[in-house]
């Protein structure tokens, strides 16, 4: 996956914003006005960083050489894939999938029910 690819899967998640808040050159990607995803446009290896359930995040370093603690966040949490790696495009997007949903969850109940009826 190129990272073009991935900010169009980013994208296509339901209620998804891109911003960028942090410099000219950090993509964030956000639901309900909290981050999922980042895409530094200027790494020198394509990556995203995803939030990932905790019981989940050393499994998951472990099984892919393409993943590691994610910079200047809470390791306890947050991964960095490399986009062009030994992990299949497919897992990449089931991972930013499942960010999506880490961060859904930890939402309070009236938002994660917002969140469910929104369209798209």
């Amino acid at each position: 996956m190129d990272i073009e690819q991935a900010r169009a899967f980013c994208l296509s998640v339901k209620g998804a914003t891109e911003e960028t808040p942090f410099d000219d050159v950090t993509l964030v990607y956000k639901v309900m006005g909290k981050m999922f995803a980042l895409l530094p446009l200027d790494a020198e290896r394509p990556m995203i960083a995803v939030k990932c359930d905790p019981e989940q995040v050393i499994e998951l370093r472990d099984h892919y050489a393409a993943v590691e603690p994610a910079r200047h966040f809470n390791k306890t949490y947050w991964n960095q894939i490399i986009l062009e790696s030994d992990m299949p495009d497919a897992q990449i997007c089931h991972w930013i999938r499942h960010s999506v949903d880490e961060v859904i969850k930890k939402m309070p109940a009236i938002k994660r029910r917002a969140y469910a009826e929104m369209k798209g």
